[in-house]
């Protein structure tokens, strides 16, 4: 049996570990859950204890087992149409704007990025969205991009098939319009329809890395995830986010999150919504 006694000194190499390699900053009070989930990794590779844990992803591994360390260690709560007021923000204010440049030019390209999707229910509440306040046309051109540092959500979201009991509070209307009844062996889960899973690409990606996008974005999402970082940290991204948006492209954050504290370049809308300016009219507050 490994030992799964986690010292200080284990603790503060692994937190530092994680913040150069995500930004996930692991304070003190992380300690025990750190312990658990790397404890599971110990328990899985067959490693003696944490310091030789430690050895091998530092100094031996090739990647994979480093992957699978950031994948055991963040964490992914999720749910579809979390947050509710971002939503009605886009059916009421952002929409209405895409549709009217889309009348004047008579075709509109969207591009979207779920910044940190979990296991998917993110983008595709967005994609559901999307379809149901835009409709699908060929004068439409949308994409929706996923990332998450975490391989094992991102298989699962590129699967698109969740249990029953997450759809509960979508209308059923909407359910058999976006998702397919599983029957058999899959009874008791739905699979998202091909015509709205093609809207989404899923792709792995460190939001520490540098931004590789050919194209600017008119919406990133990026929800409950820079409450992990740490003030510079965090000012670093709003500023990646601000520079790969498009003028007037819009920043969602989570509603227990705020950019007051950062120096940034973005316009405040409402709690959790910011606004790159631009050219356009900047969207009423």
């Amino acid at each position: 049996m490994p030992s799964t006694e986690l010292s200080d000194r284990d603790f503060r190499r692994f937190s530092d570990l994680v913040y150069e390699k995500c930004g996930i900053n692991l304070h003190q009070g992380k300690k025990e859950l750190v312990r658990a989930r790397l404890g599971k990794r110990l328990r899985e590779t067959g490693f003696k204890d944490f310091n030789a844990y430690y050895r091998f992803v530092t100094q031996k591994d090739t990647g994979d087992e480093l992957v699978r360390m950031l994948d055991a260690i963040s964490t992914n709560l999720t749910k579809f149409f979390r947050e509710e007021k971002h939503f009605d923000f886009l059916k009421q204010v952002v929409f209405p704007a895409y549709v009217g440049d889309k009348n004047r030019a008579g075709f509109h390209r969207l591009r979207f990025w779920s910044a940190g999707c979990s296991s998917g229910e993110e983008p595709y509440s967005l994609g559901i969205w999307v379809l149901e306040c835009l409709g699908k046309s060929p004068r439409s051109d949308v994409k929706i991009l996923a990332t998450d540092i975490s391989t094992k959500v991102l298989a699962q979201a590129n699967r698109g098939v969740y249990p029953a009991v997450r759809l509960e509070k979508i209308q059923t209307a909407v359910v058999r319009k976006y998702f397919q009844r599983g029957y058999g062996r899959q009874k008791g889960y739905f699979r998202v329809k091909p015509s709205l899973k093609e809207m989404i690409e899923f792709k792995r990606f460190n939001l520490m890395d540098s931004f590789p996008f050919k194209e600017a974005f008119n919406l990133i999402v990026c929800r409950n995830v820079m409450i992990y970082f740490d003030k510079r940290t965090q000012q670093a991204l709003a500023e990646r986010f601000y520079d790969a948006l498009l003028d007037g492209g819009y920043l969602f954050i989570g509603h227990s999150e705020t950019l007051t504290g950062i120096n940034h370049r973005f316009k405040y809308i409402r709690p959790s919504v910011y606004q790159k300016a631009g050219r356009g009219k900047p969207a009423p507050t």
